[in-house]
């Protein structure tokens, strides 16, 4: 059984409009609700960006029963890991346990803002990975000492941690981050719907969950969905590679300028259709993922429609077809 999450996009709406789309995707049926970590919108057209961390606390207030989980918050450049680590046990405490700290090796275009440059991929990496054994340190709430290659960290305690430390997700884009991730991470987090990732984590780990995140152009006017896609979404096409390098929101328009909407439909459903949206889902499910967050395109104004929609049709449909 694949399980639905809803996607918290802080590119596309301010803080108050989250904090109320959560209880409502609540309501209408999700299993759980990502949030995206952000300095900046990817476009200018998404308009957006407000302090994920803050959000979530509210979120925690105005949810009972989804879980919620960062997607994700790169704890390298803009956030020192003992600070990710910290913030990460207070949402667990204030979530009683619903909380899964979704991590990655972030991107330049939220990362630069703090002046220290851009790392090449092959450094994120060791950043990341000696981000996560300090915050695992942390978890476990006795101080920690240590001097790293890309971190120190001088008599840190966190004194409030919840009895079960907050399970990490780690997001992985090939074979080298999976060897590298999988023994560190109880979740693996990836956009991209590839069985060879899947594979490479179980044979890692055993089965763990597998997060994979589809955006969705829902209306009920198709053509006008697709537009609304074309404008806010079309960087999605880019892929890690290019995403992560970009510096700010006019870079990812220059380099989707030649994306046509053509383009972003053939790669996100669009319209007022349920089966699209199946057939997409399927896709994460066919190769070995265990959850899906849907990203509903656009701001406050097209998200209540969609609560609406996927609580009389798309989820019975989804769990009608793939169980």
């Amino acid at each position: 059984m694949v399980r639905i999450g809803y996607t918290l996009m802080t590119e596309q709406s301010g803080p108050r409009a989250l904090v109320r789309h959560a209880p409502l995707a609540e309501a209408a049926g999700f299993d759980f609700a990502v949030m995206s970590d952000h300095f900046s919108p990817w476009l200018e057209s998404q308009a957006h960006s407000p302090y994920a961390w803050s959000v979530l606390g509210a979120v925690t207030q105005v949810t009972e029963r989804v879980e919620l989980m960062t997607y994700v918050t790169a704890p390298i450049l803009r956030y020192h890991p003992a600070v990710v680590a910290q913030k990460a046990a207070t949402i667990g405490l204030l979530s009683q346990d619903r909380f899964t700290l979704g991590l990655g090796a972030g991107e330049n275009l939220n990362e630069h803002v703090v002046g220290r440059g851009w790392p090449p991929v092959h450094v994120r990496h060791e950043m990341l990975q000696e981000a996560v054994e300090i915050i695992r340190a942390l978890f476990g709430g006795e101080q920690v000492d240590r001097v790293g290659r890309h971190f120190r960290v001088d008599q840190a305690k966190l004194w409030d941690v919840p009895s079960r430390p907050v399970p990490i997700g780690i997001a992985v884009s090939g074979p080298e981050s999976v060897r590298r991730f999988a023994p560190l991470a109880e979740t693996m987090i990836s956009t991209d719907p590839d069985e060879r990732l899947c594979r490479a984590w179980d044979s890692a780990r055993g089965g763990d969950r597998k997060v994979g995140q589809l955006p969705v152009s829902w209306g009920p006017d198709r053509d006008a969905a697709i537009k609304r896609a074309h404008e806010q979404f079309r960087w999605f096409a880019g892929g890690w590679r290019v995403n992560a390098d970009l510096p700010g929101p006019a870079g990812f328009a220059g380099a989707t300028q030649f994306v046509r909407p053509e383009d972003v439909a053939a790669n996100i459903p669009c319209g007022p259709d349920a089966d699209p949206v199946v057939d997409a889902v399927a896709s994460f499910r066919d190769c070995g993922f265990t959850d899906v967050a849907l990203v509903q395109v656009g701001g406050d104004d097209h998200q209540d429609g969609f609560f609406e929609f996927a609580r009389g049709e798309l989820l019975p449909a989804i769990r009608a077809k793939l169980g």
